[in-house]
């Protein structure tokens, strides 16, 4: 008989701070995500923190980090709006809850600085993300995402 999966209550953070630990966190959890993603330097994750529109949270389970998310917030002539990005939860802490606290906490964050909606897109083959996203509240709209490559043209 398998062993169930214990949830853990993981600590939320903000990551405010750029150093060899932070660094080596992005990299590790980040490429769960991207896969071709390049590596991050101290320079990079410093302008992803320091961009006012960003909120960066941690999911932390002990002194481990085991999760990642960034939370823009978008002020526009309609109102406020937020996006979730990069969501992603180290493999071996998956299913026992990092990921929702982070969406939830982000959630919270977003209604506090006054947006009225929160999107996420996620690609189809995340299964288990997309349970987590409908479990936190999320529906799924129906849309056309499109994208246009600066770097290709």
């Amino acid at each position: 008989m398998p062993n169930p999966v214990v949830p853990v209550v993981p600590d939320i953070t903000v990551v405010d701070r750029v150093d060899e630990e932070t660094v080596e966190d992005f990299n590790r959890l980040i490429p769960q995500l991207h896969k071709n993603s390049p590596p991050l330097d101290a320079a990079r994750l410093a302008q992803v923190l320091d961009c006012p529109s960003n909120l960066v949270l941690a999911a932390r389970i002990g002194t481990r980090t085991v999760g990642l998310l960034t939370l823009v917030i978008l002020t526009l002539p309609t109102g406020v709006c937020a996006r979730l990005e990069d969501v992603v939860v180290d493999e071996p802490a998956r299913g026992r809850g990092a990921g929702l606290a982070l969406v939830r906490a982000a959630l919270a964050a977003a209604r506090s600085r006054g947006a009225v909606q929160v999107d996420l897109t996620s690609r189809p083959s995340r299964t288990a993300a997309h349970r987590l996203y409908e479990k936190a509240g999320f529906a799924r709209r129906e849309t056309n995402v499109y994208r246009y490559r600066l770097d290709i043209a």
